[in-house]
């Protein structure tokens, strides 16, 4: 049906296993919502335990356990709570993103045009759309339908992967265009279309069978169904993957992607060929880093270890579920009221008697968040593009982002935590600046450091060709990255305390109310 289930032993890897078992978490992720199933089944597989938001956790949450909460199902926040935890202790969080630029289809995308039928599209996030021309392209997304049970009639909700070329965005031909190589240029509206077919194939079909649903129904609808909005076959292909009937579809969203699988590239398969690498990357090497800090015997149990991917990032981050919304802080808020189990341990004060928003306040001052996404490797063919001397390169390792404008959040304490980590861990290090007459990206960590207060650094793995419909990363630099991740959830907050970041002299005291 999709591609969901991993094999079964892909949390059981070693570290020569991480770019196989990445391949196979990209080919089964198409869209956000299978990237944060796929997480889920990580995490079930290791233990973690389901929440929702709209119920009470005072009851549930126990200290030594793994929990984790979905929003949308797009994106997911995890957490691993450590055996001397309490409310007001720190965090260890790693934030990342689900979602990555590409072509959705239209609420209405029923199109045609010289006998050919064709699909509506809507360009997501900041792409490099051109590359899209002539790839075989398939469909994946979420579907809501109808169905019945015990009670009666109800909406279910499932992802769906067609996994077959579909669609394809036809190039013209240099022959009727002879400059097309001096500069590529077209219409993001006319010229994106996908084609999806011969009109002569279905046109019969589709207009019979609505002008006999129309005539025949005296329902009033509000909003045309999904058989006249979309092509019936298109409609047909996703409930037939689903064992329904068209008609139960009340709606569905549904994306593009490269039918071409990700794999793995280079004389020495060196490299990660694949879409979506921004920034599945860090939703991977976050998963594996948090599950894999369980049984570390060095681990800070005092702390709240936690792995957030949000959605939305390419397109701003403001919706309920991506970085700008309450999504991360209403988890922290629920953790950091944690009644205390023995405060005697605690060095820096009694919290039994404080509420539950001082708490976080005061754990939000001894946390630190990796907003990590993936960076801009030096381009051999534009080295010039680049900064003089901040050139990353692919298998060099994480990368570190700095920018003077607070693109990104790194400062120096940030950068001296995180170089402490990798030099315990043995992870080499790179450091980005983006040259003064080129724009700078940004990410997630700006976000969550206005909205927290929690001290922020940005870094990621090195990639070429980012919002490429096909990208180009480094296999070493996954298990490096896991390797720092692991590192920061055992040591980094007991790093703060004992002065890495801050050696305020308050710290050692109890703050006044």
């Amino acid at each position: 049906m999709l591609r969901l289930r991993l094999q079964k032993d892909i949390n059981m890897v070693s570290q020569e296993n991480y770019p196989e078992e990445f391949v196979k978490f990209l080919n089964a992720s198409p869209t956000p919502y299978h990237a944060v199933h796929n997480i889920k089944a990580h995490l079930l597989e290791h233990n973690f335990e389901e929440l929702q938001e709209e119920h009470s956790w005072v009851e549930k949450l126990k200290r030594g356990r793994g929990y984790f909460v979905t929003r949308n199902d797009s994106a997911i926040v995890a957490f691993v709570l450590g055996e001397d935890y309490d409310g007001g202790n720190p965090f260890a969080i790693i934030g990342a993103h689900t979602d990555s630029p590409v072509l959705k289809i239209k609420p209405i995308s029923k199109r045609s045009n010289e006998k050919f039928d064709q699909v509506g599209v809507e360009c997501y996030g900041g792409g490099i759309w051109h590359s899209w021309f002539d790839s075989d392209l398939s469909i994946a997304g979420r579907v809501i339908y109808k169905s019945q049970d015990h009670l009666g009639e109800v909406l279910v909700t499932k992802l769906v992967d067609l996994k077959k070329p579909l669609l394809k965005i036809p190039t013209l031909a240099i022959h009727l265009d002879r400059t097309v190589n001096e500069k590529f240029v077209f219409d993001k509206e006319y010229q994106l279309l996908p084609v999806a077919g011969l009109t002569a194939k279905q046109a019969d079909k589709d207009c019979s069978e609505c002008t006999e649903e129309n005539s025949s129904s005296e329902t009033f609808f509000s909003i045309k169904s999904v058989v006249e909005r979309h092509h019936r076959d298109l409609v047909n292909l996703v409930a037939k993957e689903l064992h329904i009937e068209s008609e139960q579809i009340e709606d569905f969203e549904l994306t593009l992607y490269d039918h071409q699988p990700s794999c793995l590239g280079g004389l020495h398969d060196e490299f990660v060929f694949s879409g979506r690498l921004d920034n599945l990357t860090s939703c991977f090497t976050s998963m594996h880093a948090l599950t894999s800090s369980i049984g570390a015997a060095d681990v800070n149990q005092e702390c709240a270890r936690m792995m957030a991917c949000f959605d939305h990032e390419e397109i701003g981050s403001a919706s309920a579920q991506g970085a700008d919304s309450n999504f991360l802080p209403s988890v922290l808020e629920r953790i950091a009221a944690l009644k205390q189990r023995d405060h005697s341990y605690y060095r820096f004060q009694d919290m039994t008697n404080l509420s539950e928003s001082y708490r976080l306040k005061l754990a939000t001052r001894k946390s630190f968040f990796l907003s990590s996404d993936v960076a801009h490797s030096v381009h051999p063919n534009y080295a010039s593009k680049h900064e003089s001397n901040h050139k990353p390169v692919i298998g060099g390792g994480p990368v570190v982002k700095i920018n003077a404008n607070q693109r990104y959040m790194t400062n120096s304490p940030g950068l001296v935590l995180v170089k402490a980590l990798a030099d315990s861990a043995k992870v080499p290090l790179q450091l980005i600046v983006v040259a003064n007459n080129s724009p700078c990206g940004s990410t997630i960590g700006p976000i969550i450091a206005s909205k927290t207060g929690i001290p922020t650094l940005d870094l990621g793995n090195p990639v070429l060709s980012m919002h490429s419909i096909r990208e180009t990363g480094g296999s070493d630099d996954l298990a490096s990255q896991i390797k720092l991740f692991t590192e920061f959830y055992k040591k980094g907050t007991k790093m703060i305390e004992t002065g890495y970041v801050r050696t305020n002299e308050d710290m050692k005291q109890p703050p006044s109310k």
